[in-house]
């Protein structure tokens, strides 16, 4: 196996030019760096990881806190695959890799995740689909160790945090159907101690006001993201003696089950109740009709989240300014409007 001591005397320098040359030290001039790099590609080199965390005083490996079974007894949120994926594929063309800290290991104590980013020298971390306020989450972002929430609004010491613009696509959603016709709007929230969620319905009752529309207190029901919430929410609100005309779930798998919750009471979107969803998950564009829905972009999530982090690898003190991802309504069949595509 070819070391580092085998490529200085091919290379015709010393051992800690090579190095120089292989972490893209300033000192070393192009054309050294060059044949370094070259010389390394052609004879299969491969740098001892521990050793580069020792000069460099920290690894390329970025851990990830992730609740797959987003809280709720194993089920998977299509939502969360996609954003994994920006993850993955951004680290990956950073030169870093990606560690799974399960939260199965919470059991262990309030300090599980800062002995896993200790004894793997993690460079930082990235958190998403966990409570934010869990002891063994809030000893993690208190040792300054860099990290990164998704929809978790930590910032403070090196930790900051990306989410989509959650209020301005819920006003979107709403405006869009006020501009139908629609005045009688209700909403189906995600549990409101979820940043998403409780932006959603801020964006939600904005827009409202500022339309001039007063949404009766019964218009505001509260699911938990999944496709069953939403069934029960919408039957709820079928069931009033003023029903709505039109229902803005907070989320996609929400939105498919009020479509099921009218179906099942002989209804139809949109000629009897408007509906529109957030995500645009992958079933959105199947479903029939097809449904209209607040696009995120999941990828363009997960990679500013890395982005994000890596800035803060950069900069030893500044708190980093969280970050914010665009949104766009995709109008499809669900309530009526001319289509835009998806």
């Amino acid at each position: 196996m070819v070391d580092i001591r085998e490529l200085a005397r091919r290379s015709g320098v010393s051992p800690a030019t090579v190095s120089r040359a292989l972490n893209d030290r300033a000192e070393v001039s192009p054309e050294t760096r060059r044949r370094v790099l070259e010389l390394a590609e052609e004879l299969g080199y491969s740098p001892n990881q521990p050793a580069r965390t020792l000069v460099r005083r920290r690894s390329d490996m970025v851990g990830l806190i992730w609740d797959t079974g987003y809280a709720t007894q194993n089920r998977r949120h299509p939502f969360l695959q996609d954003l994994f994926v920006g993850i993955k594929q951004t680290l990956a063309e950073s030169g870093h890799h990606l560690m799974l800290l399960s939260t199965a290991d919470f059991g262990a104590g309030v300090d599980v995740y800062v002995r896993a980013a200790r004894q793997h020298s993690l460079a930082g971390v990235i958190m998403m689909g966990v409570d934010e306020a869990h002891p063994a989450l809030t000893a993690l972002v208190d040792t300054g160790i860099p990290g990164v929430g998704i929809d978790l609004s930590l910032q403070r010491n090196r930790t900051t945090y990306v989410t989509s613009d959650n209020r301005t696509g819920a006003a979107a959603a709403v405006r869009h159907l006020f501009d139908l016709g629609h005045r009688a709007i209700a909403t189906i929230t995600g549990p409101l101690s979820l940043m998403p969620a409780a932006e959603r319905l801020a964006g939600y009752e904005h827009e409202m006001a500022r339309l001039g529309l007063s949404p009766h207190p019964d218009h505001v029901v509260t699911g938990d993201f999944f496709l069953s919430s939403g069934y029960d929410c919408a039957a709820q609100l079928l069931a009033l003696p003023e029903p709505p005309t039109a229902i803005f779930a907070a989320g996609d798998e929400m939105a498919i089950g009020a479509l099921h919750a009218l179906a099942d009471a002989g209804l139809r979107a949109p000629d009897d109740v408007a509906v529109v969803g957030f995500d645009d998950i992958e079933a959105a564009s199947l479903v029939r009709p097809t449904l209209t829905t607040v696009a995120q972009d999941r990828v363009g999530l997960g990679a500013g989240a890395v982005q994000a982090l890596l800035s803060a690898l950069d900069d030893d003190g500044a708190v980093q300014a969280p970050l914010q991802v665009a949104t766009r309504l995709v109008v499809r069949g669900s309530c009526g409007g001319t289509p835009t595509g998806g």
